[in-house]
């Protein structure tokens, strides 16, 4: 039986305005507008605008949920205040991956909003209701009662309070958010991003996603597809699950092990996580920049000068705002030091480069 692929409460308007669209995580998503090296550059310059109405949104509340999240999450979650965010992984007890998710503290009183995924919307539930036993919470997938825009480059917090009227979002620190009003619906502000540059996330309901999409494309700002959120998050140094981060990818080998908090008594995946530490891995996430045009893929070989294979590509692109060919890439840790030199295989042909740190791009704006 074929499953049906979803659509997100804007998907009239994506196709009112010509977006290239293709099925993703299980919706029909547009890809790109303009073209991606237009909608790259908008939103490194000015501002641009994502439907993200496809990630996940999971409630826990009850009088467990802070012990509970702190179960099943490598962050701690104690402590954190109402109005801040937290970024962190559920891990498998081998220390693999679960996802990589935010949690929005304190919501309301013992209540917390996480946001997953969209392609581990369905398994993320079921693995959180897998690990209840013991705990009073309550776990509610509302996933399809909110849709999400994300606001994006230099120009947002200017464009929130000139186009929608939102002043409080100037005062919002970076991974915070606030609880407002649209239209009698709950409207959910927050400072995080997916691009390296500023950006604001908008959750209400479909009708006020709507109203609020067209409110800022009528104000000119650039819609953005699916193709220039993954050049930007790149670039930015942000993994994305299924390439840096997997079930088979443990954040310690990812280069993520500050958001695991081993100082927590406990979580799911802590002890195969302090074995990585103590032991060691035997891969390591690096960045690397080649000394070509040529374009390096997921999965390409990075080998040495001999032809020895050492690792291979999770992520790689010319970059379009540096104008240099670049890639993540898992190697052997001995080789994953700055300025070692690689070797991508790119079908017949291998490329020189040398390893650089993982953060290729960094935005100059300090918020």
């Amino acid at each position: 039986m074929v499953e049906e692929i979803k659509k997100t409460c804007l998907h009239d308007s994506h196709l009112a305005l010509g977006a290239q669209m293709s099925p993703f995580a299980g919706f029909d998503m547009p890809i790109q507008y303009a073209g991606i090296t237009p909608e790259h550059l908008a939103v490194r310059n000015k501002v641009g605008m994502f439907d993200v109405s496809h990630m996940g949104e999971i409630f826990v509340s009850g009088p467990d949920a802070e012990r509970y999240l702190n179960h099943i999450f490598t962050n701690n979650v104690s402590g954190c205040k109402p109005g801040k965010i937290l970024y962190g992984m559920m891990l498998y007890p081998d220390g693999g991956c679960v996802d990589d998710l935010l949690i929005y503290c304190e919501f309301e009183k013992d209540r917390y909003l996480l946001v997953v995924n969209a392609a581990n919307t369905d398994k993320d539930f079921e693995w959180m209701l897998s690990h209840k036993e013991g705990f009073d919470v309550k776990i509610e997938n509302r996933s399809d009662e909110w849709g999400q825009i994300a606001v994006q480059g230099p120009e947002a917090e200017k464009t929130l309070i000139d186009v929608l009227g939102l002043t409080e979002a100037g005062e919002l620190g970076f991974y915070e958010y606030y609880n407002s009003v649209w239209k009698g619906s709950r409207l959910i502000i927050s400072r995080t991003g997916y691009t390296g540059e500023d950006g604001f996330e908008l959750y209400t309901d479909p009708a006020g996603t709507r109203e609020i999409w067209d409110m800022l494309l009528k104000a000119g700002v650039q819609p953005c597809g699916l193709g220039c959120r993954d050049t930007l998050r790149f670039e930015a140094g942000l993994p994305l699950y299924g390439n840096e981060l997997s079930e088979k990818i443990s954040p310690i080998e990812a280069g993520l092990g500050m958001f695991c908090k081993l100082d927590k008594a406990e979580f799911i995946g802590r002890e195969a996580l302090v074995t990585h530490k103590e032991l060691g891995v035997e891969k390591k996430l690096v960045g690397i920049e080649i000394e070509d045009r040529a374009i390096p893929r997921h999965a390409y070989p990075v080998e040495l000068e001999d032809g020895t294979q050492v690792g291979e590509v999770t992520t790689g692109y010319h970059s379009i705002t540096l104008e240099k060919s670049i890639c993540f890439a898992l190697v052997k840790p001995e080789y994953a030091a700055l300025d070692t030199p690689l070797w991508i295989r790119i079908r017949k042909k291998t490329f020189p480069g040398k390893v650089v740190k993982k953060r290729f791009y960094q935005a100059n704006y300090k918020k």
